[in-house]
């Protein structure tokens, strides 16, 4: 049973986590703080946490820079509210590796629990979350789990061997499960730059909802072409 910890000022919101995450198997804390939320964090160490992103005294923000500080691993998703998307970006920019709104749908929930326990899960394998394969003449960057600065080497690795065997066009494709941080955006920024500087076709495929809007807020959607399927890159 994996544990998880829920951080909101607001009791009833806590109660339904607490029903509904319990129904989904999980061991479940909460704290009514930023504060109280750190100490049962040092505590029980659990691998993921909901925080809300606006509460008093220590809001979301600061309890995202303390949990990060701990221990890196952790995911954790925010909760923000709608016209929220600057507030998320911010939290991502900071390592937060989803954000969810207010109010809470359900099945939006579930993937966003089953996404963080997979990236967790590869973490903890030590699984490659970065490949490269081919698809006809396009060299397909493959992103599972978190893309942030750890990655950066592999990432540009791949990208210099997708060069080096003549691609004709780069198709970024994000799994399910994937997540981008601040680093990670600045990194694909720079590989879809040299992209267009090269006069190479990019497609950015298979991404989440919440992972779309972000490309689109910070002006991904405009260095490279959004498709859903991979297939949709060589028609």
């Amino acid at each position: 049973m994996e544990k998880i910890l829920v951080i909101d000022d607001e009791r009833p919101t806590l109660s339904m986590f607490r029903l509904t995450l319990e129904a989904y198997g999980y061991e479940v804390f909460t704290a009514e703080n930023g504060q109280e939320g750190l100490e049962i964090f040092d505590r029980e160490h659990p691998p993921i946490v909901l925080t809300d992103i606006k509460m008093p005294g220590m809001d979301g923000i600061a309890v995202l820079k303390g949990i990060k500080e701990r221990a890196p691993e952790t995911e954790v998703i925010v909760i923000t509210g709608h016209g929220d998307m600057d507030l998320a970006i911010r939290a991502l920019n900071l390592e937060a590796t989803d954000f969810i709104n207010k109010p809470i749908q359900r099945q939006v929930l579930e993937d966003a629990l089953k996404h963080a326990l997979a990236r967790w899960r590869l973490a903890a394998g030590k699984i490659q979350e970065l490949t490269l394969n081919w698809m006809q003449a396009s060299a397909v960057i493959a992103i599972q789990g978190s893309l942030t600065a750890r990655n950066e080497s592999r990432l540009m690795e791949l990208y210099r061997e997708s060069q080096t065997r003549g691609a004709e066009r780069l198709i970024l494709h994000f799994a399910e499960n994937a997540a981008v941080n601040g680093a990670g955006i600045a990194l694909l920024t720079q590989l879809l730059l040299d992209c267009r500087q090269k006069g190479r076709p990019a497609f950015i495929a298979g991404l989440s909802e919440n992972l779309r809007k972000v490309f689109e807020m910070v002006g991904l959607a405009k260095l490279g072409t959004l498709i859903g399927r991979l297939e949709e890159a060589v028609l």
